[in-house]
């Protein structure tokens, strides 16, 4: 189940949006300012977020130029009721996916966000990656430092394909359950800690050393970075 945060601040509106995403078979909280939409956004994983850009204490494009200075590569749908290009071309240059002009039809706004969704990175754009002395080969599962193999299991190798696609973003916990172990194997976030050391330690990617590519996130989860 997509998860959407919107950030708007019309109450009629947002509980509109809310139903009717819901029975679209999305899950969606909210925020009813910028400021609390910009902290719920970063403290959380999203699949996607539809943002309002006429909001109280940050507007939508402050919003959105924050979440990107942080690395975030989360899909952004930006809703307003101005109608220039310029606005649209402000909006784009600080990171808005996509842009729908108020009033909308809803069934638009919802083929909208699903296709954001269908754009948005995977595990399986990930073949292989190569940087330094490391290879690493999704489709056959082998890894190299150098001429030494490096023997990681099949969860490991999803773990890094799944954090190199997302590369630069924050990924949650919840959300490495969620998708790769769809809450059925082994449903605790220990787990993924635990998963997360092992790769870093068979990779040596400690984060203390200048090779630390997988950066411990307090409190949210993990982020890669080359």
């Amino acid at each position: 189940m997509p998860k959407i945060l919107l950030i708007e601040d019309e109450a009629k509106m947002a509980k509109l949006l809310v139903n009717d995403l819901k029975l679209e078979g999305f899950s969606v909280e909210t925020a009813a300012d910028g400021q609390a939409g910009l902290e719920k956004a970063s403290s959380g994983s999203w699949d996607l977020l539809i943002l309002d850009v006429g909001l109280p204490k940050l507007d939508g494009y402050e919003v959105c130029r924050a979440l990107r200075a942080q690395g975030s590569r989360v899909p952004i749908l930006m809703l307003t009721a101005k109608s220039q290009d310029t606005d649209k071309i402000v909006g784009f240059q600080v990171g808005v996916d996509d842009y729908l002009t108020k009033p909308f039809n809803v069934l638009e706004l919802v083929a909208r966000v699903k296709a954001l969704l269908r754009r948005a990175p995977s595990a399986g754009d990930v073949p292989a990656y190569t940087q330094g002395a490391w290879k690493i080969d999704f489709r056959r599962q082998e890894a190299w430092k150098g001429k030494e193999p490096i023997a990681l299991t099949s969860k490991e190798f999803q773990i890094l394909q799944y954090l190199i696609a997302h590369r630069d973003q924050v990924v949650g916990r919840e959300q490495f359950l969620r998708d790769l172990w769809q809450y059925e194997e082994l449903p605790s976030t220990r787990t993924v800690d635990n998963q997360v050391a092992s790769l870093r330690r068979k990779l040596g990617w400690d984060e203390k050393s200048k090779g630390a590519k997988i950066l411990t996130i307090h409190n949210s989860g993990y982020r890669f970075v080359d």
